[in-house]
């Protein structure tokens, strides 16, 4: 019996000295915790994507881009950060517009792309639209690109710098927001 309280005693002794051991490393400070315990936002990275957006049953566009990060936030987004290329294609398969962009900001909720640095779109006529700000909103049929920002559109014969604009998808035709300094050139200054 005697060794058997010794053993108790041995081991309760042991028991308190571990939980001690353990009580005094475990000691953090609020910043870790906090780090810790707060809800992390999580990113998902995909290289070399390739995306064919379509609605219904009909393809719409083809978009490519070096690098996409999806946020899960509580309002997710996807951004294109180094740069974003789409084709745009009308019912039978044709490409009709074009538009390239440094940056693209998707907002899944909205159906809206916010694009920006660089922005350039042009259509099937050789029309180009340069610009720094640029949305692109399937929720506005006709009026797809729209911008408040400073706009300049070369066309074939002339040079036309605007404060914003709106145009269908396709850039068939556009209207611009303040229209000043139109330049008449003749077609052979533009490359064909």
């Amino acid at each position: 019996m005697e060794y058997s309280k010794i053993h108790k005693y041995f081991l309760i002794k042991a028991a308190f000295f571990m939980g001690c051991f353990f009580i005094s490393s475990c000691e953090n400070s609020l910043e870790d915790i906090n780090r810790v315990t707060s809800k992390r936002i999580g990113i998902e990275e995909a290289k070399g994507v390739k995306i064919i957006y379509s609605i219904g049953d009909k393809t719409s566009a083809r978009i490519t881009a070096p690098l996409m990060l999806r946020h899960q936030e509580a309002i997710p987004f996807v951004e294109f950060t180094k740069t974003i290329h789409a084709d745009f294609f009308n019912d039978s398969l044709q490409i009709t517009s074009k538009m390239d962009a440094h940056y693209a900001k998707y907002m899944e909720t909205e159906s809206k792309v916010f694009l920006k640095d660089s922005v350039v779109v042009f259509n099937t006529k050789g029309d180009t639209l340069y610009c720094n700000e640029l949305y692109w909103d399937r929720n506005l049929p006709g009026h797809e690109f729209y911008t408040d920002k400073p706009v300049r559109i070369r066309t074939r014969t002339q040079i036309i710098d605007g404060d914003g604009l709106d145009a269908p998808q396709n850039f068939e035709s556009w209207h611009i927001i303040n229209g000043r300094g139109i330049v008449r050139v003749s077609s052979s200054e533009f490359p064909q």
